[in-house]
């Protein structure tokens, strides 16, 4: 009995961890950086609005970002150099 309460006791804190999933509004970004080879810092004016890291898409600093919305979460796609890219983390920075 102990441990179904044990076990059920650390499915509660930790759930949302794996559940949660950050999203952002990045209609109004101006610019982004180019951080590794599939992450990217959108910048709405000087300060840094959210990191995005790519799954299946290689960046580089040439590359063209277009949004398919302007609020992404994590799982949600975006276009670069005309291929469908699938976000796997929105890290909110503000």
């Amino acid at each position: 009995m102990k441990k179904i309460w044990w076990v059920l006791s650390l499915t509660i804190v930790l759930l949302p961890i794996f559940v949660s999933a950050d999203c952002v509004d990045l209609g109004r970004y101006t610019n982004w950086i180019l951080e590794t080879s599939h992450t990217v810092v959108f910048y709405p004016g000087p300060k840094p609005l959210a990191r995005l890291e790519t799954l299946n898409c290689e960046i580089t600093p040439l590359s063209t970002i277009r949004l398919r919305k302007s609020y992404v979460c994590d799982l949600d796609d975006l276009v670069i150099d005309s291929a469908t890219c699938h976000i796997i983390t929105v890290e909110i920075l503000f």
